[in-house]
């Protein structure tokens, strides 16, 4: 099975998809700056520490992958560019290492070309202007990186996440299209691990809600 490089499998949305690649049986690598956040042990689990803002530390995730899930993104006390500075760090390890294939979280403050936001979306991206701006900035930026990158991206768009039980049942569109305002990180955390087979969204931004 494909060996997947994991970044932010600390996280809520993370642990997540860490649960569900290891009920698959993938092997897994995950970067963590605190490991002990990574409760979950497995013979196809491998958890090293360090940091996505070390190229170093990156590349050693990054290097005997088939495949990368980034899942780490702006958090309290973070840098306001980590996620484009950390997916510098792992586009450089995948040209490095000759890894193809990314798949990368945003939220769907990230505009794209297939959306056509309503009212409530308009509303939820102006206030993210106003109050945090430098995250719709980070994630633009991060995806202007994959975008350069020449390789197989996905950057897969959710809108607020909760901590529901998993409906296994969800909507893959675009902001405003087939889409709600909503989705549960165990959702959302099984059509990222789908992805992990699938080429049907590379290049694009699927947004993912209840």
């Amino acid at each position: 099975m494909k060996r997947i490089a994991l970044f932010g499998g600390s996280g809520l949305t993370g642990q997540e998809f860490l649960k569900l690649a290891l009920q698959h049986g993938y092997p897994v690598s995950a970067l963590a700056r605190t490991p002990a956040k990574i409760p979950q042990t497995s013979p196809n689990l491998q958890v090293v520490p360090g940091d996505v803002l070390n190229a170093e530390d990156v590349s050693s995730i990054v290097r005997g992958a088939d495949i990368v899930v980034s899942l780490f993104g702006q958090v309290k006390n973070s840098p306001k560019d980590v996620q484009t500075r950390g997916t510098a760090h792992i586009v450089a390890a995948m040209q490095q290492h000759g890894v193809r294939r990314i798949i990368s979280l945003s939220g769907g403050g990230l505009p794209y070309a297939e959306d056509q936001p309503q009212l409530a979306d308009r509303l939820i991206r102006g206030i993210m202007r106003l109050a945090v701006p430098h995250v719709l900035t980070d994630a633009q930026s991060h995806a202007d990186v994959l975008r350069a990158s020449g390789l197989d991206w996905e950057i897969v768009r959710g809108p607020r996440l909760t901590t529901e039980v998993a409906r296994k049942q969800y909507r893959v569109g675009w902001v405003g299209v087939n889409a709600s305002t909503s989705i549960g990180r165990a959702d959302l955390a099984d059509f990222i691990l789908k992805q992990v087979e699938s080429d049907e969204f590379v290049g694009k931004m699927p947004f993912v809600s209840r």
